[in-house]
């Protein structure tokens, strides 16, 4: 029987194969052969720190700053592969600026050149990995995810850059699972506890691959099982296969990794090694094979056991790695050797002797080196000793034998101009069970269209509620956390996921209410203008002589311009239509009730004037009713000034009324100006009233003040109900309930006043004589004690 490591062993394996490779080239050293020394860490730190040392100091018990070589010295360290190990060996040799380059190790610490100046690798910072999960994640849909890390500085410094990654696109974690390097009953109960209530699908393994594959033995089969596993770069080869010996399930699993490309001759190299097989193996026969403590045996031995080993070791990624770092050596000192005057890179003028030079000498050589590798792979490193990458994004998947297949279904590009870029191929990836919908990584489901997310206090963001967005607003896509209110003129639709066009609405010359005050303002119009055609064609009679022609036909040509400015509250308003609504209309009704407190003023002073000796005959004259007509017209006129000049009406869009509507109506711009021209009006109406009912015992023939009494009554009838029911009023009801306002009270004085006189002009001609009138007014006189 043999012992076989696939991880160790294809390391030493990539390591010997360069530089044979590079030893039989004719162009690259072609004067020089180079040779190797090994050391075994033991996966220890102390035992790589002793390594180390010993290292350095050549041979004998190792002693720091000294060196007691006889041999010729070494130039560079490859190595280590676990980040535990490297970050000790990298600050002991920073001290002495001796090249590091590691295969493996990519946390993320060791960029820091201030601490660990001497160190390179081969394998991208782990910076880059995190990015790229955290992008697959994003195109998933992946936000509930949990992170598995490993108690080291690997998985400690691994699974903090990758929160801050998660924390950037809005994935949350649901725990943290360290995985320590010693397992206590109670600590294990607990982290399997946590892992069984969990509800994440998504595990993010940041592993080492020792600690990977005791996590995988340590937790059951359906624990692993249900959940998407996304695995490290670091994780080489496919440990599913030895899994699979005791299991017959297997975990969804997605793996970022190097794009690694088969090493020509590799396969057939390490396929024909043997430690018995040559004597010029020289390396195979170290301490009668035992290089790494355990019985070397072929791979071609190993191969019968497809559990343990069912790839290619050509195709590892930790196998290319060092494959890479011996080039980038060897470059270096071909650099080196050709340097010329003026070219070194230190900035001495003295190019350094290639038998000679100091181990931080080529490390100056290996920071600048710039190549192409067999396989047309470019290689460089940065500043922080970085090389940039393409990760292949690998699905395992289960073969017709029933074993296990890394699947190439993407790939992240670091070097892409605009930044990481990632490629995934969904069709070609196997989720559990052969479904082909994505599975979902959730605490809730997403919100819809038309909802918004609502948190709880204590809780992660990830875990919400889903609400309705209220009217007037919307969600256009899923799981936006505050709805947006529609524009003014639009209205949110019936799912909340878009706004609508409102429609724009205004009390229509065409619709019922606007028709109905349409035909009752002209009616009235015409009505007044009959009635005017009455009195001019009976104007020499005595009813119509009897109460100063002049004022009624003042208050008629008033009246018909207020039944006809109620046409201005129908159609579309505009900015015209708006100032003489409200201006026309305060106008001309306070010139008709000018009118009627003129009418009855002058009806008082003719009864009072008549008797001998009084001195009011000389203000019962015709020229002191046009006087108050005037005089409480121009007041009117000045408020009105007043109120287009400070806060004049215009066009106003109402949208609360109905939330699919707009309603166009003129807004009274000035509500203080609005009410004392309306308040002006009641004034002068209550005056009317007040005269006109304590006149009310003149005889019936000549006095119309029972009749202004009447008109008045109705106009605040009309007008006080009016005001408070406007504030409350919205929509085309509260601008046509100003027009039928109108409408009624000119009515109101048109029909009280007018129409009784018209019925005696009309039906009752021989009461419209002098004659009849006197005899009326005797007869009156006769009659009262």
């Amino acid at each position: 029987t043999c012992s076989f490591s696939s991880w160790g062993s294809s390391t030493f394996l990539g390591f010997v194969f360069a530089i044979e490779e590079i030893n039989r080239d004719v162009h690259l050293l072609p004067n020089l052969t180079l040779g190797f020394s090994i050391w075994d860490s033991g996966n220890s730190v102390d035992e790589a720190l002793l390594g180390t040392m010993d290292f350095l100091a050549g041979q004998g018990n190792p002693v720091p700053n000294y060196s007691c070589r006889t041999q010729l010295p070494l130039t560079a360290l490859v190595g280590e592969l676990r980040s535990a190990l490297s970050v000790p060996i990298a600050r002991w040799l920073g001290l002495y600026k001796f090249p590091q380059i590691s295969y493996g190790s990519s946390i993320v610490s060791l960029s820091d050149k201030t601490h660990f100046p001497s160190f390179l690798r081969t394998v991208p910072n782990d910076q880059v990995w995190f990015q790229g999960v955290t992008i697959l994640l994003d195109h998933f849909g992946w936000i509930w995810v949990g992170i598995v890390s490993s108690d080291d500085d690997y998985g400690n410094q691994g699974s903090s850059l990758m929160r801050d990654e998660l924390e950037k696109f809005g994935i949350c974690q649901e725990f943290l699972i360290v995985f320590p390097a010693f397992h206590f009953p109670e600590e294990f109960q607990q982290n399997q506890s946590l892992f069984q209530k969990s509800t994440a699908k998504v595990i993010i393994a940041i592993l080492s691959n020792a600690y990977y594959l005791q996590f995988l033995h340590f937790f059951s089969p359906n624990d692993i099982s249900g959940k998407i596993w996304i695995r490290n770069h670091v994780l080489i080869g496919n440990p599913w296969n030895g899994w699979m010996r005791y299991n017959s399930d297997f975990p969804q699993t997605i793996s970022v990794s190097l794009t690694q490309p088969t090493i020509q001759g590799f396969p057939e190299f390490s396929r024909h090694l043997h430690p018995h097989s040559t004597s010029e193996d020289i390396f195979m026969n170290l301490e009668g094979g035992n290089v790494f403590n355990y019985q070397l045996c072929t791979v071609s031995e190993h191969r019968q056991d497809k559990d343990i080993l069912s790839f290619s070791l050509g195709k590892l990624s930790i196998t290319y790695s060092a494959y890479k770092a011996v080039y980038s050596i060897a470059h270096a000192l071909q650099d080196l050797s050709s340097c010329e005057e003026g070219e070194e890179p230190t900035g001495n003028k003295m190019c350094p002797d290639i038998k000679t030079f100091r181990p931080w000498q080529l490390l100056q050589y290996i920071r600048k080196v710039h190549f192409q590798m067999p396989q047309n792979i470019e290689v460089f490193f940065d500043a922080n000793g970085d090389i940039p990458s393409v990760y292949n994004i690998l699905n395992v998947q289960k073969n017709s034998e029933g074993f296990f297949d890394l699947i190439t279904v993407g790939y992240v590009d670091s070097t892409a101009p605009c930044g990481i870029e990632i490629v995934v191929n969904e069709s070609a990836i196997q989720w559990k069970g052969g479904k082909t919908q994505v599975p979902q990584s959730v605490c809730r489901e997403s919100c819809p269209p038309g909802s918004s997310q609502i948190f709880t206090k204590g809780w992660s963001r990830c875990c919400f509620d889903c609400e309705l967005c209220p009217e007037g607003h919307f969600a256009d896509h899923r799981d936006m956390q505050q709805c947006v209110k529609c524009p003014e003129d639009q209205y949110a639709n019936t799912h909340r996921d878009g706004c609508l066009p409102k429609v724009v609405t205004f009390l229509a010359y065409e619709e019922l209410l606007g028709i109905v005050v349409t035909c009752m303002a002209l009616a009235f119009s015409l009505l007044t203008g009959l009635v005017f055609m009455i009195f001019m064609k009976h104007r020499d009679t005595p009813i119509v002589k009897a109460n100063n022609r002049a004022l009624s036909y003042t208050l008629l040509l008033s009246l018909t311009f207020c039944f006809l400015c109620s046409l201005l509250f129908v159609g579309r308003p505009t900015t015209v239509s708006c100032l003489l609504q409200q201006v026309t209309f305060g106008i001309t009704f306070t010139v008709a009730i000018s009118s009627v407190l003129a009418k009855t003023i002058t009806v008082v002073l003719a009864f009072k004037a008549i008797r001998p000796g009084s001195w009011l005959r000389r203000w019962a004259s015709t020229r002191v009713s046009n006087i108050i007509v005037l005089i409480c017209s121009l007041i009117q006129v000045t408020l009105c000034g007043v109120w287009i000049a400070t806060s004049p009406p215009f066009v106003d869009m109402v949208t609360d009324f109905d939330p699919s509507y707009i309603l166009l109506v003129c807004n009274e711009g000035s509500i203080i100006t609005f009410y004392s021209v309306l308040g002006y009006m009641g004034f002068l109406a209550l005056g009317s009233f007040t005269v006109a009912f304590l006149s009310r015992n003149l005889p019936d023939t000549f006095n119309e003040t029972k009749f202004i009494t009447f008109s008045m009554l109705v106009f605040c009838s009309v007008w006080f109900p009016f005001l408070p029911a406007y504030q409350y009023t919205k929509g085309k009801i509260m601008v046509a309930m100003e027009a039928f306002a109108i409408l009624a009270s000119s009515a109101g004085l048109l029909i009280c006043i007018f129409v009784p006189k018209c019925y005696v002009i009309l039906w009752k001609p021989h009461q419209n004589t002098q004659a009849w009138l006197k005899g009326q007014h005797y007869l009156k006189e006769e009659i009262s004690p």
